[in-house]
């Protein structure tokens, strides 16, 4: 079954090793720089950045519907022989908004509530980003149930770091 492995930067690394993937996302803030993990071929690495934050502050650019376009489409083009690794600087917010909405639209008969739940019980810290997962949402005609469903499991637990983890899809 395909995998999507969630990680912070400082475990990237490691997870990619240990899954086997072949594919990559990197969500960082604008301008950062993230080395690609050898295993991982160029075309199969998709950088998207953007701040963690959910209104606008300046200096920041916060997720907007191009990045989140960008992450479905290269999501839906991953051909799922092997994992993929979504990972941010911390891997609790915009990391699990994107795999939260990777799950979404790979497995549109899925309820996103119980999405939600399996996410919080993989992930305690995980505090997905708002606003990705608004704007994912609607690009996958959701009708705010994607949102809803991260309403209702609210904050993670407080950590420095997210700790690894990994999606199964069915």
């Amino acid at each position: 079954m395909p995998t999507l492995h969630i990680c912070p930067l400082s475990r990237l690394p490691e997870t990619v090793a240990v899954s086997g993937a072949s594919h990559l996302v990197t969500l960082a803030t604008l301008g950062s720089t993230v080395e690609r993990p050898a295993a991982i071929r160029p075309e199969h690495h998709l950088r998207v950045g953007f701040s963690d934050i959910v209104a606008p502050m300046e200096g920041h650019l916060p997720p907007g519907e191009a990045h989140v376009r960008a992450v479905l489409d290269f999501v839906a083009a991953w051909p799922r022989e092997k994992p993929m690794v979504l990972h941010c600087y911390a891997g609790i917010s915009r990391s699990t908004a994107a795999a939260f909405a990777a799950s979404c639209a790979l497995q549109p008969y899925r309820d996103e509530a119980e999405l939600a739940r399996e996410l919080r019980r993989l992930a305690p810290s995980a505090t997905p980003n708002r606003l990705f997962v608004e704007i994912a949402d609607r690009l996958l005609g959701r009708q705010g149930r994607m949102s809803a469903a991260i309403a209702e499991i609210g904050r993670g637990a407080e950590a420095f770091e997210g700790t690894p983890f990994q999606f199964t899809l069915a």
